[in-house]
């Protein structure tokens, strides 16, 4: 079927367990190519025999992440964007969204290059480290600073890549960066004695690079000519909608770090081994976040579909796809946490008083998954209709149901009241979504 544009639309496949599982898996799998990356950043410096290089490389990005995350709604609103332009049959939207998200990115990222002075002087106020730490993490991360417009240009390629379903394609993405970052880390560190300059060099190398790939792999979106039709891509309420649903993806965000930086602190003051044992434990979590994040994905891509198509039966019957293989992973995650759970964390230290801490609170990971899965896949799901003020609203509710458990549980139970509180606000955005789950529903066709 032609478009307004004389560009054809591609035919939306049909509903399948299939079609969920080849969204969600190569989206699990980039995931699990993340920390290894980090661990590779961090050996190379090792063998520097220092202990400054490491903690530097560390801070420095901690820090730029942080900075970065800011920018994660692009991903997501994206998603959500060009799903829906995608179901409604609208090319000429298809592509304008994604000259839109790297308009965001370039502007974006030239922003924080002249704001980098502030945020280096801001970053280490707030977390202070030695004179040296701190003279090797600036030297990095006023590097890396300079690939800022492409990775967070990432971002929006990888968003408009998963609305069009080619989380593949996410992949190869991913394993790209990661294999360019990782060769440059051993020859520019190990080969060429580059230090922390070189592991900064290597991932803006990388950043650059998959910058240029991911414009490769959304080249379809350059054969419509609305991409670079000024007409179209700023067409003011398209770019109201758009800084719309960012902004409620940035606010809900913010809120939900609030609650994970809330926890590090308040974990903190039960003494150093109950800290070692939750940041062990976290690890837990991260994983899960992974697993499930690639049915969430495949949620707001095929939600985001069936919205725009105006069909209320797809939308329901991705939703529940989506939800039914997420169900499947959370439960696998809880049976091999429960089984396996204790050799991961004396794998993770070898410290017999952070290890006996740790499995004292492993039955809470079991639950994790379980307890936790509905406000993934709900997350997925509002994302993908772009009912992002529901979102925004109702993490707001959340946040204060987490804050009351934390009030009211931890003095009778201590880091137990702590975890229950972490699993109780996972109950909340699922039950507050969920409310508004009949009205988006009913809405769809509308």
């Amino acid at each position: 079927m032609p478009d307004p544009m004389g560009q054809a639309v591609t035919e939306v496949p049909r509903l399948s367990h299939g079609r969920v599982l080849a969204i969600a898996l190569p989206i699990v799998l980039s995931n699990a190519t993340v920390p290894i990356l980090g661990a590779v950043d961090t050996g190379v410096v090792g063998q520097m025999g220092e202990a400054a290089p490491i903690g530097a490389v560390g801070i420095g990005a901690v820090i730029l992440a942080s900075v970065y995350w800011i920018f994660g709604f692009l991903r997501m609103g994206t998603t959500g964007l060009v799903a829906q332009a995608r179901g409604a049959g609208d090319a000429a939207e298809v592509s304008a969204y994604l000259t839109r998200a790297l308009m965001v990115a370039v502007i974006g990222g030239l922003g924080l290059i002249a704001l980098q002075s502030p945020i280096l002087w801001a970053a280490f106020r707030m977390a202070p480290a030695s004179a040296e730490v701190e003279s090797l993490a600036t030297s990095y991360i006023s590097i890396r600073i300079w690939s800022a417009p492409f990775a967070i240009s990432i971002f929006g390629l990888t968003g408009w890549l998963i609305a069009q379903e080619r989380t593949r394609a996410v992949l190869l993405l991913q394993l790209w960066m990661n294999g360019i970052n990782i060769g440059l880390d051993f020859w520019f560190v190990l080969g060429l004695g580059w230090g922390v300059e070189g592991v900064a060099l290597a991932t803006v190398i990388a950043e650059v690079t998959g910058a240029g790939m991911g414009l490769w792999l959304c080249r379809d979106a350059f054969a419509v000519p609305a991409w670079r039709d000024w007409s179209v891509v700023l067409k003011a309420e398209r770019l109201i909608h758009m800084a719309k649903v960012n902004t409620d993806i940035l606010i809900r965000s913010v809120l939900l770090l609030s609650i994970m930086v809330s926890f590090a602190f308040l974990g903190a003051g039960f003494g150093d081994v109950t800290l070692a044992a939750n940041q062990i434990l976290m690890q837990f979590i991260e994983i899960t976040a992974y697993a499930l994040d690639g049915f969430a994905f495949a949620a707001e891509a095929i939600v985001g579909t069936a919205m725009g198509a105006r069909s209320r039966a797809a939308f329901r019957r991705g939703a529940l796809l989506a939800t039914f293989w997420g169900m499947i992973v959370a439960m696998l995650l809880a049976v091999g946490f429960a089984l396996f759970g204790a050799t991961i964390i004396d794998t993770m230290t070898t410290a017999p008083d952070v290890r006996l801490e740790a499995r004292s609170y492993l039955w809470w990971m079991v639950l994790a998954p379980l307890v936790g899965l509905a406000s993934w896949m709900l997350d997925g799901v509002f994302i993908g209709a772009t009912r992002t003020r529901d979102m925004r609203n109702m993490m707001v509710l959340s946040v204060a149901v987490y804050f009351g458990a934390v009030w009211a549980l931890i003095p009778l139970l201590g880091n137990h009241g702590l975890w229950a509180a972490l699993l109780i606000s996972y109950v909340a955005r699922a039950a507050t979504l969920g409310w508004k789950y009949p009205a988006l529903e009913r809405d769809v066709a509308a």
